[in-house]
């Protein structure tokens, strides 16, 4: 196959690709994926059918990541449902009493998990920083760096980590310092700084880049592990070395010269080479290599296409494009978790994998 000829392969997959998310999986939420009573988006959708499954919870890391993805969708409805669903995390999450975000409300609102959570901060931070980029809502960008002050203040350990959860109150910690709400942290800063306080932003990520890179990357493969190293049963999830290395080369100039800009690189080669075969990407590998979860989920899914557009890698992108429109995406939506054969094993269609979806179509390669 000629260059001109891969080229028009991979332009047909972006495009195509594109299309779907615009015509198809936006739509899904903005009708049937929308609570027009709570004011909230469905937790989920059934896959075959496109209709709301039954609620029993509202989470605001839901609610985020769907504000995120409409903040960024371009059209004036868009732009208001992103006004909605502002109003309506504010009006049914904020924690009032204390400065941060409970964790759930009930299938009425009422408050259910109280719990403050990071990956819960991080998320409302992220969708605030969007948001004030899209509506210059002053409102937004204050909560932003309202809950911003109160990460910094409550969640943040001796060592430069963050607890993963805190008591209601935010004065006891409930779970330690975990990879993920760390990275969404990590990119929910790179968002902030976007929009406020770039100096002090920056300051907070490479302090924080510098804690995984001493407590988190495991030595002989240099991926960063779920848990703190030496954690009893720890795992590393190939999705997540492409997330990282996404957030921190699109934002080099923040992590110059620091160890985790140089580790990043080796991570995802060794992830590609052990968690990535025809049917995708694995869930989770061990420290040796060897599979722990074969689970397929579309996340990772959308971080490897997101990391090969960032690395350049336009033969894979062009491959994995073809892989991922033939197993991941259906006319009606998509199916979350395929296994490695190709059958599905998840039917509902969750309302934070469009936020997956969005950050990879973001980095792929502009085709007219």
């Amino acid at each position: 196959m000629t260059a001109a000829q891969t080229s028009s392969t991979l332009a047909a997959h972006v495009r195509a690709l594109r299309q779907h998310f615009d015509s198809v999986i936006l739509p899904l939420w903005l009708g049937p994926g929308f609570n027009t009573a709570t004011g909230l988006p469905f937790e989920s959708l059934d896959s075959a059918s496109g209709l709301a499954l039954p609620a029993t919870r509202y989470r605001a890391m839901a609610c985020a990541r769907q504000l995120y993805v409409f903040s960024e969708a371009p059209g004036d409805a868009a732009g208001k449902h992103a006004d909605t669903l502002f109003d309506s995390l504010v009006r049914v999450f904020r924690d009032d009493r204390h400065g941060g975000w409970r964790y759930s409300v009930d299938a009425e609102t009422r408050p259910l998990d109280e719990t403050q959570d990071l990956y819960t901060h991080a998320f409302i931070v992220l969708a605030c920083a969007a948001y004030f980029r899209r509506s210059r809502n002053a409102g937004a960008r204050k909560l932003m760096l309202a809950t911003a002050s109160t990460i910094e203040a409550r969640f943040k350990t001796a060592d430069s980590l963050y607890h993963a959860a805190l008591s209601p109150d935010l004065g006891q910690a409930l779970r330690p310092p975990a990879q993920n709400p760390m990275m969404h942290l990590t990119e929910a800063y790179l968002a902030a700084a976007q929009v406020a306080e770039p100096a002090l932003f920056a300051q907070h990520l490479r302090s924080l880049a510098q804690g995984i890179s001493h407590r988190f990357v495991h030595p002989p493969t240099q991926c960063i592990s779920e848990e703190r190293q030496g954690t009893a049963g720890n795992r590393l999830e190939p999705g997540h070395q492409f997330e990282w290395l996404s957030l921190v080369h699109e934002s080099a100039p923040v992590f110059e010269g620091l160890d985790l800009a140089e580790s990043l690189p080796r991570a995802v080669q060794w992830s590609r080479r052990h968690g990535v075969d025809a049917g995708g990407v694995v869930a989770s590998l061990n420290e040796s290599g060897a599979v722990i979860d074969d689970t397929r989920r579309i996340w990772a899914q959308t971080e490897y296409l997101r990391v090969l557009a960032v690395l350049g890698d336009l033969p894979a992108l062009e491959a994995g494009l073809g892989v991922f429109r033939e197993r991941f995406l259906h006319p009606g939506g998509w199916y979350e978790c395929p296994d490695a054969g190709g059958a599905v094993q998840r039917t509902d269609m969750p309302s934070t994998s469009p936020y997956h979806l969005l950050t990879c179509l973001a980095a792929l390669p502009g085709v007219v």
